[in-house]
């Protein structure tokens, strides 16, 4: 990877996707992650529609869960068997029970949460970049992202992340801590951008 400095052009290109996410309105992905060292596997369908309402379906683990977040209320309903099914939790964003790997929350999981991490990452950091390289369908930008010394963003000093090429959005990220030790790594698939959503899908 061809390493350099934080740059105008590179953080315009973060600025960048952030308009088009803010541009976008909605989309809606499956998520695979691996987290720790022994690389647990993740996969969730997600569902996001501006200013902010999540749905995430759960395939494994918790496989039939579902969780809809809506900003308007500040909480999270969750069927922990499935839509249908009893019981109904309403939880608050941060509620142990709710919150993934690395404190990650249903409130700050969209992807233009991702970017302004990354930003804020960048503020008196670097940023590298690199040739594209093709994430399964999508031809991407790789950037990675690092903090200042002994400076993390929600726990993570380093993001390696590719925005496919048109849309700028991300279809894959790798976080890392201050000792080199990945976090998570994500890869997007079956990305959607656009998709509309009726009200009652967020509100089932």
């Amino acid at each position: 990877m061809q390493a350099e400095a934080q740059s105008t052009g590179s953080t315009d290109l973060i600025a960048a996707a952030q308009q088009r996410f803010a541009a976008l309105g909605s989309y809606r992905v499956t998520i695979r992650s691996t987290t720790g060292s022994n690389g647990a596997l993740q996969v969730v369908r997600f569902y996001y529609r501006a200013p902010g309402l999540v749905r995430m379906e759960f395939v494994t683990p918790h496989a039939g869960a579902v969780l809809v977040y809506r900003p308007g209320t500040g909480k999270v309903r969750l069927w922990p068997f499935g839509l249908g099914n009893l019981p109904v939790l309403t939880l608050a964003p941060d509620n142990p029970l709710i919150r993934g790997a690395h404190e990650h929350r249903v409130d700050r999981s969209d992807a233009g949460a991702l970017l302004a991490n990354l930003l804020a990452l960048a503020d008196g950091g670097s940023i590298a970049v690199a040739d594209d390289e093709r994430i399964g369908r999508w031809k991407a930008k790789p950037l990675v992202v690092t903090g200042a010394p002994g400076r993390t963003v929600s726990g993570v000093h380093r993001y390696q992340v590719w925005l496919a090429e048109e849309s700028l959005f991300p279809v894959k990220v790798a976080s890392y801590d201050l000792r080199g030790n990945r976090l998570e790594c994500v890869l997007m698939d079956d990305v959607v951008l656009g998709e509309p959503f009726p009200d009652e899908f967020f509100n089932p």
